[in-house]
């Protein structure tokens, strides 16, 4: 039976893969909405509620909003990884930041359905 060793090796394809998809939605996401946002004219409170106040608009932010939260995740777990070695700081500082990216997420879905 072979044991497996946590390391946090593997990672690297699924994660560089992850990272590009992810860059990819942030980008296309960019680029819809400044494309929405000169399309529409002067930006106003009105002009931005009745933008998002579309379904599919509402599902594409979250859309991207998840890949931005992936996108970071991935990358400041990465910097955790190589450059904080006592494993408890490390461990801790990975569980500040989910939190800060899941209580991101959880305000991003308050305010487009809230």
């Amino acid at each position: 039976m072979t044991r497996r060793i946590v390391t946090g090796a593997h990672y690297g394809l699924r994660d560089w893969l992850a990272q590009r998809i992810t860059a990819l939605v942030l980008a296309v996401g960019s680029v819809v909405v400044i494309g929405a946002l000169l399309w529409s004219g002067p930006i106003t409170y009105p002009v931005w509620k009745e933008l998002f106040s579309h379904g599919a608009m509402r599902v594409a932010t979250l859309l991207v909003a998840v890949a931005l939260a992936w996108h970071a995740w991935v990358g400041v777990r990465d910097i955790l990884m190589d450059y904080i070695k006592p494993d408890g700081l490390r461990l801790a500082l990975h569980v500040a930041v989910l939190l800060a990216i899941a209580g991101w997420l959880g305000w991003t879905v308050e305010i487009l359905w809230g």
